[in-house]
């Protein structure tokens, strides 16, 4: 095969299989990641931690996370193999997660049930499943710019994980909602095998995908193959000099906290905030991921261009921040409201989420050597600050008590969970439409291609 022809092959949209078999290699991160940004909080308060406590497990999972990216983000860049990465770091997420929501191990073996101890227990557990989770989100982000150069085909790509994102976190609550009708969480036991079993469906459905996407998915020869591109490892300071990289770092950092942090919200909020029944703790984020998953499918028989990625990504800002002020002034007594409120976030994230994360392969472009740090350093980004953002929140609601207004029958909380679901995400989406406004997105002409062959 001639440079010439070996290039377009790589330029050329790819077929849906392809797509397909990539698209479903973070099932396993992706409901875990749900569970855990849904239910790991609301776990540990059920079970006796303070709020404090339980957004100090949290914190220690997302900084050995942020560290572990940086970390492999760099192994991958030096030495490649991204499908190895990926089986290693499902393993382990395979083999911790259970214990992170499966009741405190240390203190069945040591017969203390101290909370300090439970505390370091969930702690461990934490750290350790989210170095694996890095070391599977890192490898599989950086394969996307390896697989193709095509840009049209890296935005189905993305589009196509994401849209199984949604498949993962539906699967979630539809797990969350049989078991919270079958046991009921009348005791600390009772709530931890509600967990534990929730954990382990999740955790079994999720290395189904694995193996479906190991054995459907070639190791990216492009990175080895193509011949335009230089062989040598991209520095650092590459991309530190780079304005783009700093713009994008911005967007993708604010969009994974209006993800992240709602998410983690989003169940305090319809239980305590609404008092609505306990069904929509399931319920609501369905409709959330049910919304996402269609608009996700739609997003991906889109021709992309520089300026369609940031009007899409400016559309979803704008829901967002219409709906954390829905949010913010939603009294108790017409809770059911937040159904249709759903229905916006769920679409807003998708929107943001797809095109924030397309960003890093327009300014990835070809230079594929430096692809998994460019992952990599941009979830460290993430991943720090969702941490110190829901530590601070939890911290401040462990201390703040809650101010009630009564007007009539009408009451509403001003309650850090409800900051936390409203004016956080709507915040951040306002920063992340202000610096998309002033990016210069110029993709290569292959953009505007046919989606898929």
């Amino acid at each position: 095969m001639t440079g010439g022809s070996e290039e377009d092959s790589f330029t050329k949209p790819i077929g849906r299989r392809s797509v397909f078999f990539y698209g479903v290699g973070h099932m396993l991160n992706d409901i875990t990641a749900s569970c855990w940004f849904t239910y790991l909080l609301l776990f540990l308060t059920q079970i006796g931690l303070s709020p404090r406590d339980a957004a100090i497990v949290m914190l220690s999972g997302q900084v050995a996370d942020g560290f572990a990216t940086i970390f492999t983000g760099e192994l991958i860049d030096r030495f490649g193999h991204f499908k190895i990465w990926h089986a290693a770091g499902s393993l382990l997420v395979a083999i911790s997660f259970s214990s992170v929501f499966g009741g405190c191990l240390p203190c069945s073996i040591l017969h203390n049930d101290s909370l300090a101890l439970e505390t370091f227990s969930y702690s461990m557990f934490a750290a350790i499943f989210n170095i694996g989770w890095a070391a599977t989100q890192v490898s599989h982000m950086a394969m996307v710019n390896c697989i193709s150069l095509n840009s049209t085909s890296r935005v189905a790509l993305t589009s196509c994980r994401n849209a199984f994102t949604m498949v993962a976190n539906l699967g979630l609550y539809a797990i969350a909602l049989v078991v919270f009708g079958v046991i009921k969480a009348g005791s600390k036991e009772n709530t931890e095998t509600q967990y534990r079993w929730i954990a382990y469906s999740s955790i079994t459905i999720g290395c189904c995908f694995v193996l479906i996407f190991l054995m459907g998915t070639k190791e990216p020869r492009l990175r080895i193959d193509l011949r335009g591109i230089s062989r040598a490892r991209i520095p650092w300071v590459y991309w530190f000099q780079k304005l783009l990289y700093y713009q994008v770092a911005v967007v993708y950092l604010v969009t994974r906290l209006v993800l992240n942090v709602s998410q983690a919200y989003l169940a305090f909020f319809v239980i305590d905030d609404l008092q609505m029944d306990q069904s929509a703790k399931a319920l609501v984020p369905a409709i959330i991921y049910i919304c996402s998953f269609v608009v996700s499918v739609l997003l991906q028989e889109i021709p992309w261009n520089g300026r369609r990625l940031k009007a899409y990504y400016a559309a979803g800002g704008i829901i967002w921040i219409f709906c954390g002020a829905a949010i913010l002034l939603l009294p108790r007594n017409i809770s059911s409201f937040m159904y249709a409120i759903s229905i916006f976030i769920g679409i807003a994230n998708v929107l943001m989420m797809v095109t924030a994360i397309s960003m890093q392969s327009v300014l990835v472009g070809a230079e594929v050597r430096g692809c998994a740090f460019v992952c990599g350093s941009l979830s460290f980004l993430d991943k720090m600050s969702c941490g110190l953002a829901l530590y601070a929140l939890q911290s401040h609601q462990s201390t703040s008590p809650r101010t009630q207004l009564n007007n009539n029958q009408q009451s509403a909380y001003l309650s850090v969970t409800r900051y936390g679901l409203g004016l956080v995400p709507a915040f951040c989406s306002f920063v992340g439409v202000a610096v998309t406004f002033f990016m210069e997105l110029e993709a290569p002409g292959s953009l505007t291609k046919p989606l898929l062959q």
